[in-house]
């Protein structure tokens, strides 16, 4: 019958499919070839084949394969070093193939009663390390930092505003944030209807923390432009730097003045499985709302982040709805449906990725890949400071560091450039305090010292030829 899933096809066809991604990746992890691939859309789509294959069907997967895989960026490259998105291991990769096969969503429990119990509990440990009681803590598994951040700005928005999810918002709230502050918290501000003048800028120092003993002075910007805090933003760590903010200062300050405290720890919470660099959460335990991404530094493959609330009750009351063909009777003693309480309705198998990489690494396995990669950044700090033309303006905290060979701006975005263009090396670029750097995230296992002095050596060859 047409549709039906036939016999031996998909183990013979997936079968072909892991040993070309296991060749893959065991070439790419050797640094064979380019760390990225970016060739022009129009050519790619040529020479994939695309819109004959969208019409007509017949496709060669095993040569679409070679053709897709050769243009794609190579997360497992030593030379990968410009974005925060894991390295996925081998437990995460099966459990998308899992997820592909079943398909069972994650958001009501009849749909899908083992993918929903894996998150619940994937949640309560989650919520144990940031330090909230599973009880009256709650969370839950979103598709990204940009959802987690937009459920924990809902909690905050319904708390000093309980009548907004029916009668809008008026113009008197404020978000208090860094202008470091992921992006996602000046856009999800917009899409809450505060608008981004809603934002009061919070004092940061030249790196970008925010100064505590300037907060009293947010708060009074604020209600002289007649607005009341909704929330603050804190970073552990900063997109930019991977520097973190002083949680126990913020936090204290949060509690004295009954201000909602929001820790974006998207990156860095994962620390908290390293004893050597948990101390830098210290004080995470006295937010309002944390979130945590699994696809950064927990091995998982995108997307797998959380939203963690100290208050069950708060979660639970960041949504308002009614749709008769999902929400009705009452829930089933041994059931949970997390769907009241995401923006998603329709969601993967999310807690699977991380659940298996738990369950096949442990703690204590995850925890030594996050320091052994804080580790490497630091001996990198230490190799791009003693050369010399080379500048690191701090010392890094975490596998984000910043630095540059010069210190002309438009140079560095020139020797990225160049870089890139080459395809061995992929770095990203930031700004801090108004000056541009070149800047690392140091994810692959693969990438050590050696890189990192092939990288030195590739970026003064380009600087010289740039002039």
């Amino acid at each position: 019958m047409p549709g039906m899933w036939q016999p031996g096809e998909y183990e013979e066809v997936a079968g072909r499919a892991v040993e070309a991604l296991g060749r893959y990746v065991e070439r790419t992890q050797r640094g064979d070839g380019p760390a990225l691939s970016r060739p022009p859309l129009p050519g790619v789509q040529r020479d994939l084949d695309l819109h004959r294959l969208i019409r007509e069907g017949g496709i060669d997967l095993d040569a679409f394969l070679a053709g897709y895989l050769e243009r794609s960026n190579r997360k497992h490259h030593p030379g990968a070093l410009a974005h925060q998105v894991a390295v996925p291991d081998v437990p995460s990769a099966i459990a998308d193939l899992v997820h592909g096969a079943t398909n069972n969503p994650g958001s009501m429990y009849e749909m899908g009663a083992a993918a929903a119990t894996v998150e619940v509990t994937v949640v309560e440990w989650m919520l144990e390390k940031v330090g909230f009681e599973p009880t009256p803590g709650a969370g839950i598994l979103t598709h990204g930092g940009t959802l987690a951040n937009l459920t924990a700005m809902l909690a905050a928005r319904a708390r000093a505003a309980p009548e907004a999810w029916t009668d809008g918002v008026g113009g008197d709230l404020a978000v208090l944030a860094p202008p470091s502050a992921h992006y996602s918290i000046a856009r999800n501000t917009a899409m809450l209807g505060l608008g981004e003048g809603a934002i009061v800028p919070l004092e940061v120092d030249e790196l970008e923390r925010i100064r505590p003993d300037r907060l009293g002075g947010a708060l009074e910007r604020a209600g002289r432009a007649g607005r009341r805090p909704m929330m603050l933003v804190a970073a552990s760590c900063a997109t930019t730097t991977g520097l973190h903010d002083d949680l126990v200062a913020i936090g204290d300050f949060c509690r004295e003045h009954g201000v909602w405290f929001h820790a974006d720890a998207a990156h860095g919470a994962s620390a908290l499985l390293s004893p050597r660099h948990r101390h830098l959460l210290d004080g995470i335990e006295q937010a309002d709302s944390v979130i945590w991404d699994a696809h950064k530094m927990l091995r998982t493959s995108s997307l797998c982040a959380a939203v963690l609330m100290r208050d069950e009750a708060a979660l639970t009351g960041a949504f308002h709805q009614e749709a008769s063909y999902l929400f009705y009777g009452e829930d089933h003693p041994d059931a949970f449906d997390v769907m009241p309480r995401q923006v998603e309705c329709t969601k993967a198998q999310l807690g699977l990725k991380l659940f298996l990489s738990l369950a096949w690494r442990g703690e204590q396995g995850l925890g030594e890949y996050v320091a052994d990669r804080y580790d490497a950044t630091l001996r990198f700090w230490e190799l791009i400071r003693g050369r010399e033309g080379f500048e690191c303006p701090y010392r890094p905290e975490s596998n984000i560091l910043c630095f540059r060979y010069g210190t002309d701006s438009d140079a560095q975005i020139e020797i990225r450039e160049r870089l890139m263009e080459e395809g061995r090396f992929h770095l990203s670029s930031a700004e801090l305090s108004g000056e541009r750097y070149l800047r690392m995230a140091v994810m692959a296992p693969s990438s050590g010292e050696g890189t990192v002095l092939e990288m030195l050596d590739a970026i003064e060859r380009v600087a010289v030829a740039a002039r």
